[in-house]
């Protein structure tokens, strides 16, 4: 058991050291938020806020995914023995991380370059443009996806695509006082009663310690953001997650387990939520010469456009996305109970 909760402890102590000198270097650096000047009135106070906050979970997150690492293999087959599941083989969960580590690394710099560079180095940059930043996605989400799904070519697209879907989603989850690190404790909740060990709670445990050391300093009126630096990588290893259930728990490797695909979408219910508003708003809005189709996206700050306090918002997202996560391990329990003979 000792195994099970050590990648939570180890990432928790990391970020709860490194927290106060990060949220002090931010404040010397000048890492201040700029806020969009189309969110609703009572954002705009978060004007100046720092961010890149998201540097503590990553802290702790890396600590958790080195010290914890054991977890992911507890129950795998032994070395060089026969076994007809993926998820059991101890050279794909050690491809997988290898994987999760591109992400990690690579969507943390993508969030750094957007966070920090940019807006320095251009003036009235607010950061990256979108058509650099996919770019940037494409590339490491596609060389992740190789690392585990090379001539795969189903299973590496499904893969690619859920990587780009879940870091964009969990990354719009990050705009209020404590919004996405209680989104993620949530999440979290189903990949561990998924599996309690394998690389999916390793993640899951990992990312939660450091989300935890960093709700202090983000709970409200919250002293720092995540920003993208945060936001990106945890939601490519989010959706990284989603790829390992989908694809390797079944006997044919790298073939989709339809019978997950329902609590997969329960589950992910609140971040589709996030996302997928966002391009409807924007081609409704060319299409119709101004006219809205929601009263503001992402979605989060349509309720506050209707009149909810924050930490209502906050509070309706944290508990919505724990009930999805345990109606979906419920549902996926219930469908291999009745597979069962």
């Amino acid at each position: 058991m000792s195994y099970v909760f050590a990648p939570f402890w180890w990432s928790f102590l990391a970020a709860a050291v490194a927290a106060w000198p990060i949220y002090r270097l931010l404040l010397l650096t000048k890492s201040r938020q700029k806020i969009d000047p189309h969110a609703p009135e009572t954002h705009q106070r978060k004007q100046g806020t720092p961010t890149m906050g998201g540097l503590i979970i990553l802290v702790g997150a890396a600590a958790g995914l080195i010290f914890g690492r054991e977890l992911a293999f507890l129950g795998a087959a032994p070395e060089g023995y026969p076994t007809q599941s993926a998820a059991m083989d101890p050279n794909v969960i050690s491809k997988f991380l290898a994987g999760s580590w591109i992400l990690f690394l690579g969507f943390a710099a993508i969030g750094f370059v957007d966070d920090f560079v940019v807006p320095r180095l251009i003036k009235g940059k607010r950061g990256l443009g979108w058509k650099q930043k996919i770019i940037l996605e494409f590339a490491l989400a596609g060389f992740a996806s190789y690392q585990v799904f090379a001539n795969h070519w189903l299973a590496f697209g499904i893969a690619f695509f859920l990587i780009l879907f879940f870091s964009n989603a969990y990354n719009f989850a990050d705009g209020l006082d404590g919004l996405a690190g209680t989104v993620w404790l949530g999440l979290a909740v189903f990949m561990v009663l998924y599996s309690p060990v394998g690389p999916v709670p390793l993640i899951g445990w990992a990312i939660a310690g450091g989300v935890v050391a960093f709700l202090f300093l983000n709970a409200p009126p919250a002293k720092v953001f995540m920003g993208d630096v945060g936001s990106l990588p945890i939601g490519a290893l989010l959706g990284w997650c989603v790829s390992w259930i989908l694809l390797t728990g079944n006997g044919q490797a790298y073939s989709p387990d339809t019978g997950k695909i329902l609590p997969l979408f329960v589950f992910s219910f609140l971040m589709v939520a996030e996302l997928v508003p966002v391009p409807m708003q924007v081609a409704y809005y060319k299409l119709t010469k101004g006219k809205r189709l929601f009263p503001m996206t992402p979605i989060h700050h349509a309720f506050e456009k209707k009149g909810w306090p924050e930490t209502r918002v906050v509070a309706a997202f944290a508990l919505t996305q724990l009930l999805l996560s345990l109606g979906a391990a419920a549902i996926l329990e219930y469908g291999y109970s009745v597979q069962s003979p």
